[in-house]
């Protein structure tokens, strides 16, 4: 019996009996996940004049710090997109034998999945915390961590996306007698680009949000500003960093959503 059942058609008792255990255990889940979590609307409450004090000293906020923040900035950007580009580098060679249809076994499409969970499974914080220790300080760190678990999730996206290609060109391919290459050049990436251009874009406006906290691990950007000026209590400064960061998402979301609408 499928879930659509489940869920579109209670009707009768059957369907009734079916349903409630199904509200019980969710609601269960819902109020253990609660309890572990500590959940407490009055809490939140009583915490509101604090998080307005905070606020109230952020402001207002000094612009002039501003200028010393153009560096960080641009090595924030410039993290993202190095991250981006050898996540693309590491996820492409990887990602065809990781496609149920283009393995050549199936020792090889569960090994190469289980690698790319692995990847995106390591969050970037502690893989710069694990590259700082290995090559120092600075945006490189964060450049091999963001590159890292970028590969992990664009594997992951791209092996999809050939998943769901139309497999007659590549039959008809095949039929013609064209090699392993061949069939990749033309019968798979015309049909995957748009996805995977897509999906870089995407990957992109991701980075730039994640380098811009990196800076508070060591990992180089405009982070280490941010998580000094808080340890220093410069809230001004602080909210000067958050501005600029602020600008940064929106100008990389607005890039993002503009290119996707150019090859749509």
């Amino acid at each position: 019996m499928s879930l659509q059942f489940v869920v579109n058609k209670p009707r009768g008792p059957l369907g009734w009996w079916i349903m409630l255990p199904i509200l019980g255990a969710t609601v269960a889940i819902l109020w253990w996940s609660a309890l572990g979590t500590r959940l407490s609307i009055t809490g939140f409450i009583d915490g509101l004049p604090w998080i307005g004090d905070f606020v109230g000293r952020m402001l207002p906020p000094n612009f002039a710090f501003m200028q010393k923040l153009v560096q960080p900035a641009i090595e924030t950007v410039q993290i993202a997109l190095w991250g981006t580009l050898l996540g693309i580098v590491l996820a492409l060679p990887v990602c065809f034998f990781a496609a149920r249809n283009l393995s050549p076994y199936a020792w090889v499409f569960h090994g190469l999945r289980q690698v790319l969970n692995v990847m995106r499974g390591i969050n970037e914080i502690i893989l710069a915390l694990i590259f700082v220790a290995a090559v120092g300080l600075g945006p490189f760190a964060g450049v091999l961590a963001i590159a890292l678990h970028g590969a992990g999730m664009l594997g992951k996206f791209f092996a999809e996306a050939i998943e769901e290609i139309d497999e007659g060109p590549l039959d008809a391919l095949r039929a013609a007698g064209a090699g392993t290459l061949q069939r990749i050049v033309f019968g798979v990436l015309p049909q995957v680009l748009p996805a995977w251009i897509g999906v870089v874009l995407y990957r992109f406006e991701t980075n730039i949000r994640v380098s811009t906290v990196l800076g508070m691990v060591g990992a180089g950007g405009i982070g280490f500003e941010l998580i000094s000026s808080m340890k220093l209590f410069a809230y001004e400064d602080t909210a000067a960093c958050v501005i600029v960061i602020l600008i940064l998402v929106l100008a990389a979301d607005l890039m993002s959503s503009k290119l996707r609408a150019m090859i749509r």
